[in-house]
Formats: C-alpha cells, sequence, structure tokens
C-alpha cells in the first residue's frame, strides 16, 4: 500500500462522517421547524374553537345592551344573567374551575388582600371574598383574592 492510498482513506470516511453529520443537522433542523409550524397550528385551532363559542355570548350580551337602551330593565336584568350563565358554562366546558374560598387560607390559590378581626371565625380562615379566584386544570389562572381572620 502506498502512503496515498493510507492518507486517502481517512479523509473519505471523515467527509462522509461531515455529510451524515450535516444530514443529521438539516433533518434535525427539518423537524424542529415542523414541530413548530404543528404547534401554532393547534394554538390557531384552539382559539378558533374558543373564538366561535364566544361569539354567542358577545350576542346575547350585545341583545341585552338594546334593550338598556330601551329602558327594559327586566329584560337588561335576565339578558345579563343569560350572558354570565352562558360565559360560566363556556368556562367549565374549557376546564376553568372557581377556586373553592371557604375554610382556611391556602397561599397556592389565595391571595390575602386584608387580615381583620372576626369572632365568628378562626384565625387563618377566609372572612370574604373581594375577587374570585380559577384555575384551569392544575394551574391556578388567577388566585382568590380574599380577607382572613387574623
Amino acid at each position: 500500500m502506498t502512503d496515498e492510498h493510507v492518507e486517502q482513506q481517512p479523509r473519505e470516511e471523515e467527509q462522509e462522517v461531515d455529510d451524515r453529520l450535516l444530514r443529521l443537522a438539516a433533518d434535525f433542523d427539518n423537524y424542529k421547524k415542523r414541530a413548530a409550524r404543528e404547534r401554532a397550528e393547534y394554538v390557531a385551532l384552539a382559539n378558533e374553537r374558543l373564538v366561535k363559542e364566544l361569539i354567542p355570548i358577545l350576542d346575547d350580551l350585545d341583545r341585552a345592551l338594546n334593550a338598556a337602551e330601551q329602558h327594559e330593565e327586566a329584560q337588561l336584568e335576565e339578558g345579563v344573567r343569560l350572558v354570565y350563565r352562558s360565559l360560566a358554562s363556556l368556562l367549565e366546558r374549557q376546564g376553568v374551575k372557581e377556586i373553592a374560598t371557604d375554610g382556611k387560607f391556602d397561599p397556592h390559590v389565595h391571595e390575602a388582600l386584608l387580615a381583620q378581626p372576626a369572632e365568628d371565625k378562626e384565625q387563618g380562615e377566609v372572612v370574604d371574598v373581594i375577587q374570585k379566584g380559577y384555575t384551569l386544570g392544575d394551574r391556578v389562572v388567577r388566585p382568590a383574592r380574599v380577607i382572613v381572620a387574623e
């Protein structure tokens, strides 16, 4: 074997390895782009589905506002109640749940805005709710803002 033949063989192997690495890098880059595109499509599809369910609620709110312009208080109240029930039902179907506020203060799901004495409650119990809190699955979307007994 000549020295030239021995030198050429490692170069050819190096070139093959380089080519395989380049192809692998290109395949991985294509995979990342495809995964990002699919993720964006899933988000868009989820948003579209949610918007389609919100539009009838917007229609109900529009009818309630029209009743308010005509000074039809009973229809206005019923319209607002209808919108509230529709929106609450939609959120529930999407997995949104109201955070329970009875019992002890839980810093994981409650935000204490104020502590005040309360004769009928033990220290650390929720006395009043300033703003309801909600979870989506296991995640807190918004903590319940509460007043706690001291």
